[in-house]
């Protein structure tokens, strides 16, 4: 078994300002994303100057932060937050969701492209290798926070979390999916991404890839309390919002290679 690092969520405390680790995983993985899209954005849009690319950004940090922040409460923890209104203004405490995040990404390039001449999957295959650095980057705030374990586990590996009221060993789920949903995610997306794909390829690449991804972490990922199992008591939540992205992500791949197909055929 490894100790679980003890890492004080507050980063740094000024009289009653208190600036936790998991803001800072935020702003590492919105800077992380635009450091790489300045890199790249002279292949995608030569015209752009770094305002039009910062714009970009800003929005799709919004929708990740208000998407994501509403996705929670919708998807998983509803009834407490109309019982405690301010609690969703707690961003600090944790309860984020990647699939509200998305749908808000998703709102926001639609926005952004009908004002900027670009169709949304154009955008969406732009956006999509460089939303893993903000998903790794949140998933080491998750480990920070020590929330979000595995379940138990004799692994060697396995930590004790301080949050854990049973204290027992268990996985570090949260490691797993920084492997898998930053690492691993980034691999597959920038070497797929690095030559010329059919609109909407990449797109359907990060929406595929991450669901498998994420559906194997949740085999061995707690589910929240207040939700548990569902669907027979094995599938859980998380499990359940990645299905339709798998299949929709193989779905866009497929299609994006035989309108190309007949295209060229023309």
């Amino acid at each position: 078994m490894l100790p679980y690092p003890q890492i004080d969520p507050v980063a740094l405390a000024l009289g009653p300002l208190k600036i936790h680790w998991y803001g800072l995983m935020y702003l590492i993985g919105i800077g992380g994303a635009w450091w790489l899209a300045s890199r790249r954005v002279n292949a995608f849009a030569p015209t752009w100057n770094k305002e039009k690319l910062s714009d970009l950004v800003f929005w799709v940090a919004m929708g990740v932060i208000l998407g994501g922040r509403l996705g929670y409460v919708l998807f998983y923890d509803l009834a407490a937050y109309i019982a405690e209104p301010v609690r969703m203004l707690r961003i600090w405490e944790g309860g984020m969701s990647f699939h509200g995040g998305l749908i808000g990404v998703m709102l926001a390039t639609w926005w952004f492209g009908k004002r900027n001449n670009k169709s949304f999957f154009e955008l969406m295959d732009f956006i999509a290798p460089l939303v893993p650095i903000g998903l790794g980057a949140g998933r080491i705030g998750n480990f920070i926070n020590a929330e979000l374990w595995g379940k138990a586990t004799d692994v060697p590996w396995a930590m004790v979390f301080p949050t854990d009221p049973q204290q027992l060993a268990r996985h570090p789920s949260q490691l797993y999916q920084f492997a898998l949903e930053g690492v691993a995610l980034f691999a597959v997306l920038w070497f797929y991404s690095r030559k010329p794909r059919p609109t909407m390829a990449v797109s359907g690449m990060f929406a595929a890839s991450y669901g498998v991804f994420r559906f194997i972490v949740e085999f061995v990922r707690v589910p929240d309390a207040q939700l548990g199992y569902l669907a027979g008591g094995w599938l859980t939540m998380g499990q359940v919002l990645c299905v339709p992205m798998v299949l929709g992500g193989l779905g866009l791949i497929a299609y994006a290679y035989k309108r190309q197909a007949a295209q060229e055929a023309v």
